[in-house]
């Protein structure tokens, strides 16, 4: 893209399964995952619509700016030094929905915390996305249905907007990478507070932190908007604790078949749910009123810009 587009970039990890540690002998309601295809199918729509609205070989003219693939029409794609993901212009995004700090702020459009979630900066950001989607989110509907995986993919990408804003506001940011993040980080809970009914703890925690930390560090390369995806993770990762609690001894009870139903919930998971309760709102609202009020969240912490761009010498951001 140009130099002031940011994509945020999730990647496929078939390791992100953490269903492969879980006993499935529970006897747990399982359900037919609809809601994350549903989801894929509405980000292609959009990046489809995105690009018949883009109509490079109406807007590009000259030898030396030939539209990548001119053969799909106006579907075609802007030139490689412009976008090398094979996607629409910034200008394009920008005006389809694309998270951009002053429009946000000041022209009062925080439909925009939202909108660019369901945006790409082109095929190969999209076809990495949707394959992570694929990947983590159709096991976690499976397991726990299709309203809190919902709601923990619809939050977590407000969370990591938020975060966004208050830290790069002279680029513009498109992706559904910190709703993934969200996923991810809500796996990571969801093992914290059930860890008793999982078979390898051990294995199921080094896996999962692992892939998260890979990530992570993959986010600090140029180009790619690190602070949705951490402000997707920490969202995602209070709302598994509230979202994706299991009953304990209950189900150690349907497990063994004893009658040890006294109480369903451990003690831990309470205080978990009602801090991580508490961490979601403080934390969303004091983000909405400092980013409304105009604030710039690097003035507040000097090195966090490192958090989202590293620089070395191969590289400079």
């Amino acid at each position: 893209m140009a130099n002031r587009d940011v994509e945020r970039v999730g990647k496929k990890n078939r390791g992100a399964n953490n269903n492969y540690f879980y006993d499935e002998s529970s006897g747990e309601t399982h359900w037919t995952s609809w809601l994350i295809p549903a989801i894929v199918v509405a980000n292609l729509a959009v990046f489809i619509a995105v690009m018949f609205v883009n109509d490079c070989p109406k807007k590009i003219t000259g030898p030396n700016k030939e539209c990548v693939a001119r053969f799909l029409g106006r579907f075609s794609f802007q030139p490689l030094k412009e976008n090398p993901l094979f996607g629409p212009s910034s200008s394009t995004l920008e005006k389809m929905g694309a998270l951009e700090w002053r429009k946000v702020v000041h022209e009062h459009q925080g439909w925009r915390l939202l909108s660019c979630m369901w945006l790409h900066a082109g095929i190969i950001h999209l076809l990495t996305n949707m394959l992570s989607l694929i990947f983590i989110g159709i096991r976690l509907e499976q397991q726990f249905g299709f309203i809190r995986v919902g709601l923990i993919y619809l939050i977590s990408g407000l969370g990591g907007s938020i975060l966004s804003s208050l830290f790069l506001q002279e680029s513009i940011s498109v992706g559904a990478s910190g709703a993934l993040f969200g996923l991810l980080g809500a796996m990571l809970s969801e093992l914290l507070t059930n860890w008793t009914i999982y078979a390898n703890k051990a294995a199921a925690l080094i896996t999962l932190l692992f892939i998260i930390a890979i990530n992570l560090a993959l986010g600090m390369l140029p180009r790619v908007d690190n602070f949705a995806h951490i402000g997707g993770f920490l969202t995602g990762f209070c709302l598994g604790f509230v979202l994706l609690v299991r009953p304990q001894y209950g189900w150690e009870a349907s497990r063994t078949n004893t009658s040890r139903t006294k109480r369903k919930y451990s003690m831990y998971q309470y205080v978990l749910f009602v801090v991580s309760v508490v961490l979601l709102v403080v934390g969303l609202t004091v983000a909405l009123v400092m980013l409304f009020k105009g604030e710039n969240g690097n003035k507040h912490c000097k090195w966090c810009h490192y958090l989202s761009c590293f620089p070395t010498s191969k590289w400079t951001c």
